[in-house]
């Protein structure tokens, strides 16, 4: 028997809740990525065959305040 296993790769999961197009939709009254994807990334994106959202950016809300005062 034997036990050499190659170990799992497990993929770096993007955290959607801190990107900046991560966003409400009235709507349908869900959260949702606004990314505009044409079919060929959004197929990529769905099926899984990415190591992550290529669009991800993340949103400072106090970044966005300083430029306010």
């Amino acid at each position: 028997m034997n036990d050499n296993k190659k170990p799992k790769k497990t993929k770096k999961a993007t955290a959607c809740e801190s990107c900046v197009y991560y966003d409400y939709n009235d709507e349908d009254d869900i959260y949702e990525c606004m990314m505009s994807l044409d079919e060929d990334e959004f197929l990529r994106f769905m099926t899984s065959r990415t190591d992550g959202c290529p669009y991800y950016k993340f949103y400072d809300e106090y970044k966005s305040v300083q430029r306010q005062n």
